[in-house]
């Protein structure tokens, strides 16, 4: 992409009503546009990242067996109502009537269409065990939305549902899922801990939070590296690990949250298969979310200074930006810019050209507030030199680079 070419508007000034670090800087870097209380847009650079993290938890829930589904975000009552939650969710389901006065809300999960359709889809045990799972956007009318995308009323999420015939077949798949999340939140750049946790709303009797480790979160965590065990404070009883050990505390961010939920769901909306008994039992359930706007912002919580964004490799919108140092549109070092651009995305790299008209201050301080990983400037002294400078965002030694060898030289760094 080319700067000059690119619907990117930056701001100098922090935005006065936002509060964390991550919300200031995808305002200013103008990933996102507010457009009402907890309702954001997502604007091209923003979205670029946010498929990235879509990419490798689409890649991980395929590698774990799980199969991709897309159910409606409009769901009827009458499930709802079936289980209870219509009533238990109150005011933080978004409720709506269609021309004939049915009665429907915007979902915020949907354990109830799962398990609507595998009442109605699958019927022996020789279709369990299964795990669905989709990425789609829901809605939680919360009563303050606040921070951005870490706590809005619309946001993009990642669950999934497994229908267990037995107890070992769920602690199975709840094993499965626990070591897909710690491949995902590894790939994706992040300092977590798995933590135990309360099932709240959704219930169910065992569940893990998944917390990416930072000041600004809501929530604390005890941990002890000794016993590898780690809590949310409300789960621990005594001031001590399970086996005596030192508790330690921190707060962290919550990105996910996998759960345990029983025969819950299958028994209150009469889900039933059969065994290979042929007797009709209630299938047991796990379900499996991870909150993939909101790592975005969690991401930018743990990486930045006070320059902007500095990304993790795998989230970044682009490998590298190349900075011409331009006195004006005809100039030679634009020429020369323009010229390593297309070199390096014919050898696969994405890469963003700035080739604006502007003052080289004004295109430094954007490159940090973008945060993209590695810089290449192009200047006069390296055109008389035969060189580019090469900046990494993560403070590494810069370096000169001589033309012919830039590309030789960037594989060998990604090695």
């Amino acid at each position: 992409m080319q700067l000059s070419k690119y619907p990117l508007i930056t701001y100098k000034e922090t935005p006065v009503d936002a509060e964390l670090t991550s919300h200031q800087l995808m305002l200013r870097a103008g990933l996102i546009k507010k457009l009402a209380s907890g309702l954001f847009s997502w604007m091209p650079i923003g979205l670029k990242v946010l498929r990235k993290i879509e990419h490798i938890v689409r890649e991980e829930m395929d590698r774990s067996g799980a199969y991709e589904v897309s159910m409606p975000a409009i769901q009827p009552a009458d499930l709802w109502q079936e289980t209870g939650r219509w009533e238990a969710y109150g005011n933080l389901l978004l409720k709506m009537e269609d021309r004939q006065g049915r009665l429907f809300c915007f979902g915020p999960t949907h354990e109830e269409v799962i398990t609507d359709i595998v009442r109605n889809e699958l019927k022996t045990y020789r279709q369990m065990p299964v795990n669905f799972y989709q990425i789609q956007t829901k809605f939680r009318d919360e009563i303050r939305p606040r921070f951005g995308v870490m706590r809005a009323r619309e946001f993009l999420m990642k669950d999934a549902y497994s229908f267990h015939l037995d107890q070992p077949s769920l602690d199975l798949e709840y094993e499965n899922m626990g070591a897909t999340y710690n491949t995902i939140f590894t790939r994706l750049g992040l300092d977590f801990r798995k933590v135990r946790a309360d099932s709240g709303e959704i219930g169910g009797s065992l569940s893990h939070e998944y917390h990416v480790l930072a000041d600004s979160g809501e929530d604390e965590i005890g941990y002890c590296d000794e016993e590898d065990y780690a809590a949310n404070v409300d789960m621990i009883e005594e001031n001590t690990a399970p086996n005596g050990g030192k508790l330690s505390f921190t707060r962290g961010i919550e990105v996910g949250h996998i759960f345990q939920l029983g025969d819950k769901y299958s028994k209150s909306m009469n889900c039933t298969v059969l065994n290979d008994k042929g007797d009709s039992i209630y299938p047991l359930m796990g379900c499996y979310g991870i909150g993939i706007s909101r790592i975005m912002a969690s991401s930018i919580e743990q990486n930045h200074d006070e320059s902007g964004i500095i990304w993790p490799e795998p989230l970044a919108p682009f490998q590298i930006i190349i900075v011409a140092l331009n006195k004006n549109t005809e100039d030679t070092t634009l020429t020369k810019s323009r010229k390593i651009y297309h070199q390096l995305k014919e050898s696969g790299y994405e890469v963003l050209l700035d080739d604006r008209n502007e003052r080289a201050g004004v295109k430094f301080a954007d490159a940090d507030l973008l945060g993209i990983p590695k810089r290449l400037i192009v200047s006069e002294r390296g055109l008389d030199n035969q060189t580019i400078e090469l900046n990494f965002r993560d403070g590494k030694n810069k370096s000169d680079v001589p033309f012919e060898q830039l590309v030789d030289y960037l594989e060998k760094l990604d090695v």
